[in-house]
């Protein structure tokens, strides 16, 4: 009787462990076509993670330390396509598209990724007026030029990596005529949409990201907004319109200067004129 009700104890133990390990967050990794998923305790457990110190992190606003592994060791550079996009996609619909060049570097001198990994047992703090962590997944950088990495490339919460075509090869609805001149500031506009609003919006419907509307149709911001009160709203929304269920945040100069501000809204003003299909 005795050795039956261990057994069932036994049993028991193992089926909730068992539950718990299944139940365990999973990323996602597509290289090349080929997908991959992790836990969060099969990366914490891999050789190559290590406690990292991120003096200035984005989404906490602090200086933070984690565990995590370098991106670039998950990444396998022989599969990688050529001009492609590691693309980064949160539980929240925000999609980010990482340049490959940046993502792949190990060189201290210049920004490294991380994959930082939170640990259940020791979970991350709230992010700012949220109600849920960075976690469990967050990709942070470090290095001499950590700090140029742009607040849209901070993603948290991940889902999903894979590497996809190009933004502008993937939807060529985001292109501006061929004719422009390359020195055209409004192809400066372009690229920092695709890299700054991209993340969060769509355009034409283009786009991966579900956090916020398309910002073409069937109205472009340029045609409701007058212009000082839609650059006080890129720069900080709360300032124009405010409400509970309000995501966009704030860009301090920082992150994105008056002059950027200036590129974006003259891309924006550009492409009213070139507007998808409803």
């Amino acid at each position: 009787m005795l050795k039956s009700v261990l057994f069932a104890v036994v049993l028991l133990t193992l089926g909730v462990i068992g539950r718990c390990a299944a139940a365990q967050p999973m990323i996602e990794l597509t290289i090349g076509g080929k997908t991959q998923s992790f836990s969060q305790g099969a990366l914490l457990a891999r050789p190559d993670a290590a406690e990292i110190h991120v003096p200035r992190d984005v989404a906490y606003g602090t200086s933070m330390t984690y565990h995590a592994v370098p991106l670039a060791d998950l990444l396998d550079s022989t599969a990688l396509p050529a001009n492609s996009v590691l693309e980064a996609r949160a539980t929240d619909g925000f999609a980010a598209q990482l340049p490959m060049d940046l993502v792949r570097s190990r060189d201290p001198a210049t920004a490294v990724a991380w994959l930082a990994v939170e640990d259940p047992a020791q979970p991350w703090p709230k992010l700012p007026g949220k109600p849920v962590s960075a976690g469990p997944f967050y990709l942070v950088w470090v290095g001499r030029e950590a700090a140029s990495v742009r607040s849209e490339q901070w993603p948290y919460q991940i889902a999903q990596l894979a590497t996809q075509p190009s933004p502008s090869a993937r939807w060529p609805m985001l292109a501006v005529d061929p004719a422009l001149p390359a020195t055209d500031p409004i192809r400066a506009g372009q690229s920092l949409f695709i890299t700054q609003c991209l993340a969060c919006h769509r355009l034409n419907h283009a786009g991966s990201a579900d956090t916020g509307p398309d910002l073409n149709v069937p109205m472009n911001p340029v045609e409701y907004f007058q212009p000082a009160a839609l650059r006080r709203y890129i720069r900080n929304p709360a300032s124009v319109r405010n409400w509970p269920g309000r995501t966009m945040p704030a860009f301090s100069q920082d992150q994105l200067s008056d002059r950027e501000i200036d590129l974006i809204v003259a891309y924006l003003a550009y492409m009213a004129h070139r507007k998808a299909e409803r």
